[in-house]
């Protein structure tokens, strides 16, 4: 059974201090550190903002259901989940990586 818009935005606004944001033409959940996933009006996908590791981990498990986006966000790690294609298991451990990922402190800089 296909995800709907309100299950997927149900699910992801279910994880701590997640926020909605308009994004463009999608919807953007935060975390009070940045955006961990897009969701287009539509109904259609939600981008998860994952690191490569994470990309290639979902996209190997479900390659039906996930695929790196096109263009230049897809080096980052950004990942598309197709919602008719994805169970609800899937997408909710989806949405917590990169939810995780999002809320992860960034990387201290190695002095010189």
């Amino acid at each position: 059974m296909p995800i709907t818009v309100r299950r997927a935005r149900e699910y992801a606004l279910a994880l701590p201090g997640a926020e909605e944001k308009p994004h463009f033409d999608r919807i953007a959940f935060r975390t009070p550190r940045r955006i961990f996933a897009t969701l287009a009006g539509d109904g259609g996908d939600i981008n998860l903002m994952f690191d490569p590791d994470l990309q290639a981990h979902y996209c190997a498990m479900a390659p039906g259901a996930f695929a790196p986006v096109t263009g230049g966000w897809r080096a980052q790690g950004a990942t598309r989940c197709d919602l008719k294609k994805v169970d609800a298991a899937t997408l909710k451990s989806a949405l917590l990586a990169a939810h995780t990922h999002a809320n992860a402190p960034p990387p201290k800089k190695k002095k010189s």
